[in-house]
């Protein structure tokens, strides 16, 4: 008996140990980069393996895995707007199923939780758009393409409007869209026949006036929704009705400490650690990663505004244990792993970081993002 313990503790220790894969999006112009690119994490130690080219591609900036994790999503920002499908290889390596027009020049990519249909937000056109995918994961026709209006009271940035991201919620019956220039969540019905989208009642939901709505997480129980303001540094904390999707703002909180410079200070990602009791967000112009608590009642509280060790930290994930936070510089050409505490969730720097071009976006093979 004590040598089938001993065996299974050493098995789980292993398991432990195995590294675990990860992909990132770049932009290939004025960078080094030519595409995706993967590389492994030691989840025990933190340590990075090589990171290699996994596919060449015009300017994947953002990623997105379908559920079983067997194909890669990826959305160019090129001057024609492509979206790709990749199969995953054996050692990382992405081949390509195929690419479409995006029809406008997609920022984001998302999937459905049943990985039927992906969702493409426009920054630059003001639209989202939804295509089938094929049962073997490829890209099939586009089921929706809807135009977005209105301004927001920034003149520079909120002149109309803006898409920045597309989620689903938990019952995969609705899809949210952050709009930087309404300030708008909107909010869609998603038909899994049709695979299409129609706006919902009510159609969308409002944060603060000028704050620039970029990216959502949703918290665990899919109770609340968490809204980072690109321009106005914050973060709105959503109540969500569960019958009929609606959300209702509960709490908004800076993401930088009393006193700090906003000035050229803009958000970008925000994710839950995979226990959900605490929030990072990134902050591009000052290169911190602000970590909030989450009570029972879904309010955050401040924590930290740690240093990102990369300069303009854009993406970044958490590795699927929660011990390691992996962010891409977007200007340093590197990306650098943040070490995690178990009882806090704060963050300290390590040693471990790789250069690459331009990263922008960071998934891992797995979950725990």
């Amino acid at each position: 008996m004590k040598s089938i313990t001993a065996i299974l503790i050493l098995s789980s220790l292993a398991a432990m140990a195995e590294p675990v894969r990860f992909y990132l999006g770049t932009y290939t112009v004025k960078s080094p980069s030519q595409g995706i690119y993967t590389g492994t994490l030691e989840t025990r130690t933190g340590v990075l393996g090589p990171v290699t080219l996994a596919t060449k591609a015009q300017s994947p900036s953002f990623l997105a895995f379908s559920p079983d994790r067997q194909v890669l999503y990826a959305c160019a920002e090129g001057n024609q707007g492509i979206v790709y499908a990749f199969k995953k290889e054996a050692g990382g390596h992405l081949s390509l199923l195929n690419q479409l027009p995006s029809g406008s020049v997609a920022c984001h990519v998302s999937v459905d939780a049943s990985g039927q249909t992906i969702f493409l937000a426009s920054y630059g056109e003001g639209n989202v758009t939804a295509f089938a995918l094929k049962p073997d994961g490829s890209l099939d026709h586009r089921t929706a393409l809807i135009q977005e209006s209105g301004t927001g009271p920034n003149p520079l940035r909120q002149t109309g409007p803006h898409l920045h991201s597309m989620y689903h919620d938990p019952e995969n019956r609705r899809v949210y869209a952050c709009d930087l220039g309404t300030d708008h969540v909107y909010i869609f019905n998603y038909d899994p026949v049709s695979r299409g989208l129609t706006p919902s009642e009510p159609p969308f939901a409002q944060v603060l006036p000028g704050s620039g709505p970029r990216h959502l997480a949703w918290s665990p129980d899919g109770r609340f929704a968490y809204v980072n303001g690109e321009m106005g540094c914050n973060v709105t904390v959503f109540k969500r009705d569960p019958s009929g999707g609606a959300l209702e703002p509960i709490q908004t909180l800076p993401t930088l400490p009393p006193g700090a410079d906003t000035n050229g200070v803009t958000t970008a990602e925000i994710f839950f650690h995979p226990n959900g009791r605490w929030l990072y967000v990134s902050n591009r112009g000052c290169g911190t990663i602000t970590v909030y608590a989450r009570g029972d009642d879904g309010r955050l509280t401040w924590i930290q505004s740690a240093p990102a060790q990369v300069k303009v930290p854009r993406g970044f994930a958490l590795d699927p244990s929660g011990h390691w936070l992996l962010v891409g510089g977007q200007s340093e050409n590197k990306i650098a792993v943040l070490k995690i505490d178990q009882a806090t969730g704060g963050l300290s720097p390590t040693d471990q970081t790789t250069e690459v071009g331009a990263p922008v976006c960071v998934v891992f093979d797995a979950t725990g993002r």
